[in-house]
């Protein structure tokens, strides 16, 4: 008599490999959340750097024109960083970022001429103010420093 040989997995290697899948996707999953959240406050720094580089730059470039004053509004009502030069609309940074709208998160708000706030995803505001050309974070600054 010739035995048929069947090359099958058994139940307990099926269950346990989905066992361990199980325990890798629940370690993972987590992990994954932290990024994202990583990833938006990178992009708010990101910004924050170009603000202050751009700043640095228009300084300079008012500078050798032989104005000494001080830059002291970077938006308006439909742009967060965007300024007024002899009533011409500049922007600070190459594509300008929008005001948020509504309760939206993730965004860059202008509070007022010298206020400003990137409204964090997990619900927290953290506040930067524009002085003496310098546009550092006044509230909420952990992530930022």
């Amino acid at each position: 008599m010739k035995h048929a040989s069947h090359n099958a997995f058994t139940m307990i290697e099926l269950v346990f490999v989905i066992v361990v899948i199980g325990i890798l996707s629940a370690i993972a999953i987590p992990k994954l959340a932290a990024t994202r959240d990583d990833a938006v406050i990178t992009k708010a720094r990101a910004t924050m750097a170009s603000v202050r580089s751009s700043l640095s730059t228009e300084r300079q470039k008012r500078i050798l024109r032989g104005d000494f004053s001080a830059i002291g509004d970077l938006g308006d009502s439909t742009y967060a960083f965007r300024y007024f030069d002899n009533n011409s609309s500049h922007p600070v940074l190459e594509y300008p970022v929008k005001n948020c709208v509504g309760t939206k998160r993730e965004c860059w708000n202008r509070d007022s001429a010298t206020q400003y706030t990137f409204r964090e995803g997990q619900g927290t505001d953290v506040v930067f103010t524009l002085s003496n050309n310098k546009f550092n974070c006044t509230s909420n600054c952990s992530d930022f420093e």
